[in-house]
């Protein structure tokens, strides 16, 4: 099934969850988790080397192999900007794929909140600089603002699904079907 699926939403919400469990579930589909090919260049902790653009480089040509393939690829990240939407739904369609965008959302203070817990809650090296960064931004009020501005920016034609705190597999299960009812390219 060669389709290229961008899920979006506020940091924190779960798109990396989701993902992973879609393509442990899925055989041959590919979690193209931005922060993880992010993590394999070094000097990423660098806040004065911009490690971004060899990260989407990557990312680029390994969607593209992906979907050359015929497989599926779902991209869990954050974009509140329409052009970054735009070049993900152009990189699929020069790939032979379809393209859909799935935003997860919550409510805005609960969304705010399950990224400070967990920031709070983990040890992983990405999610603690990360939440550092976001802390020298302007914490929560920097949160609200990313929230706002994805919010404002919602494609028409993207799918929105709600994902409450704790419902992993509820969640997922809403993913399926709306996955279920795309095409499939």
């Amino acid at each position: 099934m060669r389709r290229l699926v961008h899920l979006n939403g506020p940091p924190g919400i779960g798109k990396s969850t989701l993902a992973a469990l879609y393509a442990d579930r899925h055989p041959g589909a590919l979690n193209l988790d931005v922060d993880a090919v992010h993590r394999l260049v070094g000097g990423w902790r660098d806040e004065e080397l911009d490690t971004w653009p060899i990260t989407w480089a990557l990312v680029r040509a390994m969607a593209a192999a992906h979907l050359d393939g015929g497989h599926e690829v779902l991209l869990p990240q954050y974009a509140a900007g329409s052009d970054d939407i735009t070049a993900v739904e152009k990189l699929a369609h020069e790939h032979g794929a379809t393209f859909h965008e799935i935003v997860l959302l919550d409510e805005r203070d609960a969304a705010i909140e399950r990224f400070g817990r967990r920031a709070r809650d983990s040890d992983d090296p990405w999610i603690r600089h990360h939440h550092r960064l976001l802390e020298q931004s302007g914490g929560s009020a920097a949160l609200g603002a990313m929230y706002d501005r994805l919010v404002k920016a919602l494609n028409p034609g993207a799918v929105q699904i709600t994902c409450r705190a704790g419902a992993v597999e509820e969640t997922y299960e809403l993913l399926v079907r709306v996955l279920r009812g795309l095409s499939p390219g």
